[in-house]
Order: structure tokens, then C-alpha cells, then sequence
């Protein structure tokens, strides 16, 4: 593999002015109660990129209010589904207009790669407001057939005000993912981006404000889990909290929601999803297949194929071939066009995933590439990967969240599905075969929420994802993520000489 340092550099690269610090509460940016700021650092040096404001309890407080009084006596949830798509639209728009300049924000903050950037995250925004947009006029209950002499139907009405807290590996994709399915069904929003990576969510404020939001339907406090989020998920006048991150976080929602008001909880957790090679595969495919399953985005996704189970009939010729392509895998810059891995998002996630690559060496895994930090300075790892893994091994059970990935030997279909579900997580997996009986039983066998076929992290606004056991409940995407932020109520009425039942 390589290391490019001085990718930015060569292109010409200049900094993305950052533009939005402050907290957006009611339709203005207001600094902190306190005035309080925390650092966000630039992943790529470790250097300090713009001190933001700290939210906690008293701004949520804040934004609570200004979403409740927009819910309860506000335009939004009375507006028309159409006319709320309209606006949507316009919102849509004008994330398009400043999608270059909100691509290079993102890198900044995250280290994700910009041309990746631009057109995965940036345009499964768009696409997610403008898909929402469209269903926001065809939010419509049923009519029942009721076996009394009664008339019944159904009316879906928006949840009320929605808690988003969202995670730092896709804060654009994740921001629309949770906002746009609420803003279409009519609630209110309070979003508190990851600590890590504030930046583009405050610029999204602003361009909801622009394009006709109004005040107070989405308010944004950047700010820390422990004080902030915490505040979010207890509070008494949040009717709902949507949630992407840590199991172990979590629980700690779901337990402070018990606590408080009993609101509706939807947990997107963690994973450590199996991707299983059968001998029939065709092994170029498979090692490309496996390689950007677990690599994409520097191992920083929940849906990462961290478990490569290969059947041993190929097993041999698929770590070979596997060893071969890693040589050309690029890490550096992730402004450079030819860089394939960026830096991790921070200090203490970079630290994370070298303990564990430390702990895979220690229980008897091999490295077959990788295994060490890259480069002076920022938060770079190589891309690891380990041979001989054991399913007991820590970095087999663990989620670790970064560029590791376990390689494992099967010898049966039903050895496969035994391991493969032997994990607390159910979020995602997948299958390489050209059999479609073994297609058939895998996909029905395999306790996840969602599995590819002879491909892998294909995701799509109109596909339902989410997990099963601890990887969470409910749905982001698709239709479901629409109908979880709204009730069903009932009505019902007698119907009297009516001439037919």
C-alpha cells in the first residue's frame, strides 16, 4: 500500500471558509447560554479547525421550546403535504447550488474522501429530500370495515417533536436520513450532531431557513452525548428520539426515554456484519467485493463487512489475490483524487483501532497486510488485515469501526450460518455465490436487517434499513422511516339506515 501526504497541496487546495459556529435555535444562530465553545479538529494534522459552541440542557431547553410552539401553534405541521413539499424542494435545490462547498466542509471535518463525498453523501442527500418531498401529499389512513354498524378510519398525524441525534461516519447522509421523512410527515426537530463533526449540519440549518423552513422547526445543537444528547433523550417534551451510534449509547437512550415520558425510541446500532464467499464465486469479484465492503469510507461504517467468511476450496487463492491488491491501496489526503483512505475522525477512534489490531496480534491472528499507524502526522491507519481468525478473537466479536478486517475459513453452508449469526449484532451481511438455492436459504437464514447479494453497501432512499437484536429497531429509509414519525389514530362513528354494511 501507499502513503500520499501532499495530495491536497498538489491540487491547489484551499480551505472551505467555515461559515456557521453558532448554535441554530428558532430560525437564529445564538451562541450557547453558557458560552461555552468546544474544538473540532481537522483529521488529517490533529490541528484545531474552528471552535463551535457548546450546547447542553439549557440551549435543548431552548430548542425544545421553539419546536414545541412551531408544533403546536406553527405552520408546518398545518401546511399542506404539497406545500410542504415544495419547500422541500427548494431546500433540495439549494443543497445542489452548494454541494462543492459543503463536499470539501465534510472532508474537512470527517476526513472522509471529496470525491466520494460529492457524489455518494452529497447526492444521497439531495436525493433523500427530494424523495421525501415527493411522498409528503400522500400521507393518507384507511378506511376499515368495521363489523357493527359503524363507520371507522384512520387518521396518520406527525409524532410531534423529534430528537435527531446523528453520527460523526456520515453526518450529511445520516442529517437527511432522520430530517427529511420528518419534515415530510409534519413534525418538529431538535438535531445535535456528533461532537466529532459539527460543521455541515449547522450549514444545513441555514439553508432549511433560506428555503422557507420556518422558525423553529429544525433547531441544531452541536455539543457533547453526555450533556446535550442526554438532555435530548430525557427530556419531557420530546415526543420522540431517532438515534444512530454505539449500542452501548443505545441503551442509555432507550433507558433515559423509560425514565422520562416514555417517548418512541428508533435506534440505528452498531454491527459487525459477515460477508460469505462461497467456492462457486468468482474470486477477482469476491477479493473486490470484500475489499470496499470493509475498507469504504476507512472501515468508519456500521455495515461493514468486518467478518469475511471464505469457503476453504478458494479460501487459499482468495488471500493471495487479496494480499496482491491491497499493494495498490492508496492512504492519504482524502482530497487527493487518488487517494482510496482517509484519515480515522479523531484522535481517540485512531487510538481505539490500533489497540485492537494489537489485541488481533496477541490472540494469534496474522497480518497478512497492514497492522501499523501511517505516516508523522493526523490520524492515519493502514488498511489491516488479518488471516487465521478465530471466532473467540476480540476482533472478530468486536465492532471496531475502522480499516480491519477479519478473514475466516468455512468448510458447509450450515457451519456459515452458525457463525455468521453468532454475534450480538444483526445489522447487515452478504453473500457471494452464483447458487440461487444457497441465495434462498442464506438470505432467510441469516438474522439481519439487510443482506446483499453478489454485492455489497448498495443502499438506496427507497430501501427500508435497519437491524435486528442489538444493531437496533426501526427503520431509516424507505416508506417505514416515514410512517415511524407519525401515529395512527382511530375514528370511529355509528352509521345509522344505512342500506348496505
Amino acid at each position: 500500500m501507499e502513503k500520499e501526504s501532499n495530495g491536497a497541496a498538489e491540487n491547489g487546495f484551499k480551505r472551505p471558509e467555515i461559515k456557521f459556529t453558532q448554535l441554530f435555535i428558532n430560525g437564529s444562530f445564538v451562541d450557547s447560554i453558557s458560552g461555552k465553545k468546544f474544538e473540532t479538529r481537522d483529521p488529517r494534522t490533529g490541528e484545531v479547525l474552528v471552535s463551535v459552541a457548546e450546547g447542553d440542557k439549557a440551549d435543548v431547553d431552548l430548542a425544545v421550546s421553539a419546536a414545541r410552539q412551531a408544533f403546536d401553534h406553527g405552520k408546518w405541521p398545518r401546511m399542506s403535504g404539497s406545500n410542504r413539499a415544495r419547500i422541500m424542494m427548494r431546500f433540495a435545490d439549494l443543497v445542489e447550488e452548494h454541494l462543492d462547498e459543503l463536499a470539501e466542509l465534510e472532508c474537512l471535518d470527517a476526513g472522509k474522501l471529496l470525491f466520494l463525498t460529492k457524489i455518494i453523501d452529497l447526492d444521497s442527500a439531495i436525493r433523500t429530500l427530494r424523495y421525501y418531498a415527493g411522498a409528503a401529499d400522500k400521507i393518507h389512513g384507511e378506511t376499515l370495515k368495521m363489523s357493527s354498524k359503524m363507520h371507522g378510519y384512520t387518521l396518520k398525524e406527525p409524532i410531534g417533536v423529534v430528537g435527531h441525534i446523528i453520527p460523526w461516519n456520515f453526518p450529511t447522509i445520516m442529517f437527511f436520513t432522520k430530517v427529511a421523512p420528518a419534515l415530510a410527515a409534519g413534525c418538529t426537530m431538535v438535531v445535535k450532531p456528533a461532537e466529532q463533526t459539527p460543521l455541515t449540519a449547522l450549514y444545513y440549518a441555514y439553508l432549511a431557513h433560506k428555503a422557507g423552513i420556518p422558525e423553529g422547526v429544525i433547531n441544531v445543537i452541536t455539543g457533547f452525548g453526555t450533556t446535550a444528547g442526554a438532555a435530548i433523550a430525557s427530556h419531557m417534551d420530546i415526543d420522540m428520539v431517532s438515534f444512530t451510534g454505539s449500542t452501548a449509547v443505545g441503551r442509555l437512550i432507550m433507558e433515559a426515554a423509560a425514565k422520562s415520558n416514555l417517548k418512541s425510541v428508533s435506534l440505528e446500532l452498531g454491527g459487525k456484519s459477515p460477508l460469505i464467499i462461497f467456492d462457486d464465486a468468482d474470486v477477482d469479484k469476491a477479493v473486490d467485493i470484500a475489499r470496499d465492503a470493509t475498507f469504504f469510507n476507512k472501515g468508519e461504517a456500521c455495515i461493514a463487512a468486518s467478518r469475511i467468511f471464505v469457503q476453504d476450496g478458494i479460501y487459499d487463492q482468495f488471500v493471495e489475490k487479496l494480499a496482491e491488491t491491497m499493494k495498490s491501496w492508496v492512504v492519504g489526503d482524502p482530497f487527493d483524487p487518488r487517494v482510496h483512505q482517509g484519515p480515522q475522525v479523531d484522535e481517540a477512534q485512531y487510538e481505539k483501532i490500533l489497540q485492537y489490531i494489537e489485541h488481533g496480534k496477541i490472540e494469534g491472528a496474522t497480518v497478512l497486510t497492514g497492522g501499523r499507524p501511517c505516516g508523522k502526522t493526523g490520524y492515519y491507519i493502514e488498511p489491516t488485515v488479518f488471516t487465521d481468525v478465530k471466532d473467540d478473537m476480540l476482533i472478530a466479536k468486536d465492532e471496531i469501526f475502522g480499516p480491519v478486517m477479519s478473514v475466516l475459513k468455512f468448510k458447509t453452508m450450515e457451519e456459515a450460518i452458525e457463525r455468521a449469526n453468532d454475534t450480538k449484532y444483526g445489522l447487515a451481511a452478504g453473500v457471494i455465490t452464483k447458487d440461487l438455492n444457497t441465495v434462498n436459504r442464506l438470505t432467510r437464514s441469516i438474522r439481519a436487517g439487510l443482506i446483499w447479494v453478489n454485492c455489497y453497501m448498495q443502499m438506496d432512499v427507497d430501501c427500508p434499513f435497519g437491524g435486528f437484536k442489538m444493531s437496533g429497531h426501526g427503520k431509516d429509509s424507505g416508506l417505514d422511516a416515514l410512517h415511524k414519525y407519525m401515529h395512527v389514530k382511530s375514528v370511529v362513528m355509528p352509521i345509522y339506515n344505512s342500506p348496505w354494511s
